[in-house]
């Protein structure tokens, strides 16, 4: 067993089905099957066994991977069942154990991708056409109840023994990580007080009663269990718009060509260099520009967060050519309805949410031969502050239609309007906005010229790097999403605010890392330890 904090894994984001673990990826006509049956000593790291189907980030990358090969490479599928592959144990949700090896950063960022994850499920759901059916076929608790929270609808069997639960609050003292406490009463409208009950009820609520409660939607009996599955997947297929087809194969890969990360441990800085495109068109490839930006970038925020945990401040920059960029934007606007084009879109969209909800400071520069426009402009509207050179031939930024509500935030508001809290000023698209109007806009922080650029944007890097990280995750959280709360506002705010306090009650972890399941009257001693 290691040594808590000290899990020693390089993570390794990019994988395919045929790498697969733990999970098993199944077509049959309009719906694909995603079985979880966990490989017990396949964890992503030594020391723990992935006990009674429990997962660890290694079984969420799969998830990520999956899902976006049902939606580029699959469409004509038009409903998705998440089921296990165990008898008689849906999932018994994140592995223990790997939590209690795990450093506090590492676990901050597993419960953030494992919410992105989730939350890919519900933007596929509202976005891609795609309707999601959790089929439990035996116990499930926390991590994996959460799981099952993201589908459009639960259908769970009645055998008279499995349950549903939440159980970590009565048995761990921790929040459930990855959005059960907000969903079950924001998405499922349970009532609160039968919330509270459950939320606390170390054993689990049998199928009969979770129905009751709205926590499940269907129930069957173990013989009819599989023909309803079916049935109901069949019957959420059809309000589908998925138009079938051919795919798009989401090929490996490689090396970057768009998306260009140097790390500089000195300052604990990352710098991240975006290549604008280089021609415009429409191609139905992975190597199409803004699918492969999205994959490229997507790849390399996730590296960042889980593998450079010293890198405090990404510095975004951007080189190209600002007409392509806005010209590659018009292609997409006009072919928005195109399926591909589509996901293509969403893809991106997620990929920037990732920028926002990510545990670190962001700042953009931009200098000559940058191309913040458009799409890539998004950055800069991510970015806590922007610098943006105030000279002769200098940059320019130019807004597109897609800077207007293409690529939300998971606030559902539009970076723009996050930016001027709602009161958004009048605002050209095409047009290019030099240092100085920009400025006067709003649109960047400050424009030093060139006399003082290199001394103001060095030592706003030596100030940032020499605060603290923790107090940094608080403030930008709470400073990055202005206006109304969402439901994923919530569950990500929340995760921010107790990310810096984890504990675990070590007489209710199982063997191997598992949860313990308490059966009806058993009492757990009130032991504390913090990890």
């Amino acid at each position: 067993m290691n040594a808590p904090g000290t899990l020693p894994v390089q993570v390794v984001f990019d994988t395919t089905p045929g790498q697969y673990n733990h999970w098993k990826l199944g077509f049959e006509g309009p719906v694909a099957t995603l079985t979880l049956d966990i490989a017990e000593d396949k964890g992503l790291a030594p020391g723990y066994k992935l006990k009674l189907n429990s997962y660890d980030l290694g079984v969420d990358i799969e998830l990520h991977d999956a899902l976006n090969r049902i939606r580029f490479e699959h469409p004509e599928v038009r409903s998705v069942v998440l089921t296990s592959g165990k008898s008689r144990m849906f999932c018994s949700g994140a592995n223990i154990y790997m939590l209690g090896t795990s450093s506090h950063s590492w676990k901050v960022n597993f419960c953030k991708f494992t919410n992105e994850t989730r939350n890919g499920i519900e933007d596929a759901s509202q976005h891609s056409g795609l309707r999601f059916l959790a089929a439990l076929n035996g116990t499930t608790a926390g991590g994996g109840y959460e799981m099952a929270l993201a589908c459009d609808e639960i259908l769970m069997v009645d055998d008279r023994s499995s349950t549903v639960s939440l159980p970590e609050v009565p048995l761990l003292g921790v929040l459930p990580g990855t959005g059960g406490l907000t969903r079950i009463v924001d998405k499922r409208k349970v009532r609160r007080d039968l919330a509270d009950v459950f939320c606390t009820t170390a054993e689990g609520v049998r199928a009969d009663r979770a129905r009751q409660w709205k926590l499940i939607d269907h129930t069957a009996k173990p013989q009819e269990f599989l023909a309803k599955v079916k049935a109901r997947a069949l019957e959420l297929a059809k309000s589908s718009d998925r138009p079938g087809g051919q795919g798009v194969a989401l090929t490996p890969l490689g090396g970057n060509r768009l998306v260009h990360v140097q790390i500089d441990p000195a300052t604990s800085t990352a710098e991240i260099t975006v290549q604008g495109p280089d021609k415009v068109a429409l191609e139905r490839s992975a190597d199409w520009y803004p699918l492969r930006l999205a994959r490229e970038l997507d790849r390399a925020i996730l590296d960042l967060r889980h593998n450079q945990l010293d890198t405090g401040l990404w510095i975004l920059k951007t080189q190209g050519d600002p007409a392509r960029v806005l010209a590659m934007d018009a292609l997409l606007e006009k072919n928005a309805a195109d399926w591909f084009v589509r996901e293509t879109l969403g893809y991106l969209r997620r990929t920037l949410a990732r920028l926002d909800v990510s545990s670190r400071s962001i700042f953009a520069v931009i200098e000559p031969g940058s191309c913040f426009a458009g799409t890539l402009l998004e950055l800069a509207l991510a970015a806590d502050r922007s610098f943006m050179l105030d000279a002769d031939n200098g940059a320019t930024l130019a807004l597109s239609a897609l800077n207007f509500g293409a690529y939300p935030m998971v606030s559902g508001d539009s970076r723009l309007s996050a930016r001027y809290c709602g009161e958004v000023p009048a605002l050209e698209r095409g047009k290019a906005y030099d240092a100085k109007a920009a400025g006067e806009l709003g649109l960047v922080t400050a424009t030093p010229d060139d006399i003082d650029w290199e001394d103001e944007v060095r030592l706003a890097i030596e100030e940032r790097a020499s605060l603290s990280p923790d107090a940094l995750t608080g403030m930008e959280a709470s400073l990055r999403f202005t206006g109304k709360e969402n439901m994923l506002t919530r569950i990500f705010g929340r995760l921010s605010a107790w990310q810096n306090w984890i504990f675990i009650r070590p007489n209710a972890v199982g063997e191997n890392g598992a949860l313990k399941l308490y059966g009806s009257g058993t009492k757990p001693s009130f032991n504390w330890e913090r990890v």
